[in-house]
């Protein structure tokens, strides 16, 4: 997958256990677990900023891009996308 969640990565330079961030969050340990593993499908920003607040971090300290191998991260040319504009 290429967004990796970090998030065991601010619980441990915060010294923090997941019990103790779900609770300060307001989530279950088990949405908060689903989350860190990086099963979750979506967040809400309302979730995101919380776990930012409590960790003191921005959202980018806790999700990362990464390219899978062989994709191309490039943006569209003009090139590319002048034939489609036309159909």
């Amino acid at each position: 997958m290429p967004i990796v969640v970090n998030v065991d990565v601010m619980l441990a330079r915060r010294k923090m256990r997941l019990n103790e961030l779900a609770e300060k969050v307001g989530i279950t340990p088990q949405n908060l677990s689903v989350l860190k593993t990086g099963k979750a499908r979506a967040i809400r920003f309302s979730t995101l900023e919380k776990i930012c607040e409590v960790l003191a971090c921005q959202p980018g300290d806790i999700f990362a891009f990464e390219a899978a191998p062989g994709s191309s991260t490039e943006s569209p040319t003009e090139e590319d996308t002048a034939g489609a504009a036309s159909v």
